[in-house]
């Protein structure tokens, strides 16, 4: 009988990119960067919390963020008009970025000494969860319109993030979320996760994250 040999590719490729991105983590150790993925669906806010978050730490860091899109440089000229370094990657289709992007956009800062880089990661609660981006920190963002059952459609998402971020607060009012189930479900997933309610249109809960943030590029910087 024929033998026939199998070669799981995708083993391979995701063994790649974990190297990828541990060398992207103790090269951002050594340089102290602080390289923080934001993770979330359109819409859900990503590119407004980075700003505000921004405004306020750019007091204490220097502050960088890649923007990682299929096509287009809308949120990359936001950043830039609010004066913030910037870097535009667009993916060539892919739903998310890797580590081997992630270190392509590292290496066109050319040099610049940054404190803190956010990465805007294509929105998405699917791909982005798959890619080790050799990020110090992960966020997943959930705005308050998306519902609480997310965790339970989305488990992979919950399961990788450091911090949760419940967005978009002063929405309450027009929609029904639970945020006591939303928690449990959650930390049924992730039991060491750290979730923040706030909305960065109204500042609500804005301090409490940006403390925690501080603290945590701290340990790093």
């Amino acid at each position: 009988m024929a033998m026939v040999k199998v070669i799981d590719v995708n083993v391979g490729v995701t063994a790649e990119n974990d190297r990828l991105a541990e060398q992207i983590r103790k090269r951002n150790l050594k340089n102290h960067t602080f390289l923080i993925n934001m993770m979330a669906s359109p819409g859900a806010g990503k590119t407004t919390l980075i700003l505000k978050t921004a405004e306020t730490l750019r007091k204490r860091f220097t502050i960088g963020v890649m923007e990682a899109d299929i096509d287009a440089e809308v949120d990359a000229k936001k950043m830039a008009e609010a004066g913030l370094k910037v870097m535009q990657v667009h993916t060539g289709g892919e739903c998310a970025m890797d580590a081997a992007m992630t270190g392509q956009a590292l290496d066109a800062f050319d040099g610049d000494a940054l404190d803190m880089i956010f990465l805007e990661n294509v929105g998405n609660l699917v791909c982005p969860a798959e890619q080790d981006t050799g990020a110090s920190l992960n966020v997943e963002i959930l705005s308050i319109p998306e519902g609480d059952d997310k965790p339970l459609k989305y488990p992979l998402m919950f399961e990788i993030c450091d911090v949760i971020i419940v967005s978009k607060i002063d929405t309450r009012d027009y929609f029904d979320f639970d945020d006591d189930a939303f928690c449990e479900r959650a930390r049924r997933l992730n039991p060491d996760v750290k979730i923040f309610f706030l909305s960065a249109k109204t500042g609500d809960g804005m301090d409490e994250w940006i403390d925690a943030l501080s603290c945590l590029a701290g340990r790093v910087l």
